[in-house]
């Protein structure tokens, strides 16, 4: 088990944003947190970086406790790439060697320029490299965050809404890339996610809040109509295509 999370409670001021949350993860698996809007989504993702600090409860992450850890030990387990990357005046290289700082000591050493460069092909972004952030398209910037986290070479990946403001091929381009990561590395993804066909397509658990908590959880045997209606307040149907899932509106 790569991933144990226990009663994690997050409040914001008096406001209780998260309640109760509990739920694992094993090696080589997605999970993708679902939910409408304002539902705390990102928020449970910033609490397993500790950008946010719940006040009860437990993460464990390769059976360490990241709530107790130092930034530094946390970056070593954890890769965190947020809604938008922000460009910068930095190459792609540059920018997924950022990644290794929490392995450096002094200086920059022939190991992190290995991680980097084996990172950089396998992500295939040899034509990108030597090219500067600010002058990528969304998808390519995109890319490199992912690249950035790897190079980290965390345990678990954290991606918040990665396929946001993407059109469809850059959505299967970032996905599939996530997808190749986790099923060739020893890694696990959590992903956030709006898009319930793409949750569907590429994940292999699914997490749906409502109201702070979690409401249902499982693979996708488990998910039915109701519990997507009782989430989102829509009625559907499911659908076998191309042994792919596929959410109907029925309304």
């Amino acid at each position: 088990m790569i991933l144990e999370v226990n009663g994690i409670e997050f409040r914001y001021k008096s406001k209780e944003v998260l309640k109760d949350i509990e739920f694992h993860l094993e090696k080589n698996e997605i999970l993708s947190i679902l939910g409408p809007n304002g539902v705390g989504k990102t928020t449970l993702l910033k609490c397993m970086n500790t950008i946010l600090k719940p006040q009860n409860g437990t993460i464990m992450v390769d059976r360490e406790d990241v709530l107790k850890l130092e930034q530094k030990e946390i970056a070593r387990r954890v890769g965190y790439v947020p809604q938008r990357c922000e460009p910068a005046r930095l190459t792609a290289f540059d920018a997924i060697l950022l990644g290794r700082m929490p392995h450096m000591k002094w200086n920059v050493s022939s190991e992190d320029i290995r991680k980097v460069e084996e990172t950089i092909k396998k992500l295939h972004l040899e034509d990108m490299a030597l090219r500067y952030i600010d002058e990528l398209s969304g998808g390519e910037l995109q890319k490199v965050g992912i690249a950035r986290a790897i190079a980290q070479n965390p345990k678990l990946l954290l991606l918040d809404e990665p396929t946001s403001s993407l059109d469809l091929k850059n959505q299967l381009g970032i996905l599939d890339t996530v997808r190749e990561v986790v099923r060739n590395e020893n890694v696990s993804a959590i992903i956030t996610m709006h898009d319930l066909n793409l949750a569907f397509r590429y994940s292999d658990k699914f997490l749906f809040l409502k109201d702070g908590t979690i409401f249902a959880a499982g693979s996708m045997e488990d998910i039915t109509p109701q519990i997507i209606q009782e989430v989102y307040g829509v009625p559907v149907t499911i659908q076998n295509y191309m042994d792919h899932a596929v959410i109907i509106p029925t309304h």
